[in-house]
């Protein structure tokens, strides 16, 4: 694996998280994908979700990110980005995106980092950082990461290409048949994410 050097702090933060026989073989700072997103991990105590789909709530939705009105948004979703990711409630897929919309919710910054190692597909989240990346404080948290979630890399395949609006993305499906998606800026290399796919592929 050839890394940069922001990729080798993501390496550090995750070999500390494993055994001393698990080596990491591919990492990536990654975003989740736009889109319609897999079903949320089963919560008893959670209301149903209710309302109807309309246009003033469609229109609206576009017009400002900061009115939302419930299925519109799922519409708006559907219509720009298409499909981010499929699952039922507590499949592989619900469980990660639900892990990692919970670590990246509030005004901090957190970066999404998915990694490869000879045993699993792991999900992280860096510690939070500023806003421009620059000091000695951001790096080091840049290289402490969070472990979301792990899957046996037996039990996922992964597919890199463009699908609409995402140039770079990388789609990860999971053996219980749901899946996952994942993309970087237009402006950002899709090498990261060539290499996760290629390291999943690789016996």
């Amino acid at each position: 694996m050839t890394v940069d050097e922001s990729q080798a702090r993501y390496v550090e933060g995750f070999t500390r998280l494993l055994p001393a026989d698990e080596r990491v073989h591919a990492v990536a700072k990654v975003r989740a994908g736009g889109g319609l997103i897999p079903a949320p991990p089963s919560q008893p105590s959670a209301p149903p979700a209710t309302g109807g789909l309309s246009l003033l709530g469609v229109l609206l939705t576009l017009l400002s990110p900061n009115i939302t009105f419930g299925r519109a948004d799922s519409a708006v979703d559907w219509l720009v980005f298409g499909v981010g990711g499929r699952g039922a409630p507590d499949s592989r897929a619900s469980t990660l995106h639900h892990a990692l919309t919970v670590a990246t919710k509030g005004a901090s910054i957190r970066y999404l980092v998915l990694g490869v190692t000879d045993q699993r597909l792991l999900l992280g989240a860096t510690a939070p950082v500023g806003l421009l990346s620059s000091s000695s404080a951001d790096e080091r948290a840049q290289a402490d990461i969070e472990l979301l979630g792990s899957v046996p890399r037996t039990s996922v395949t992964a597919r890199f290409g463009r699908y609409r609006l995402n140039w770079k993305r990388l789609r990860l499906d999971f053996a219980d048949g749901s899946w996952l998606s994942f993309h970087v800026p237009m402006a950002d290399s899709g090498r990261p994410l060539r290499e996760i796919a290629a390291a999943l592929s690789a016996g």
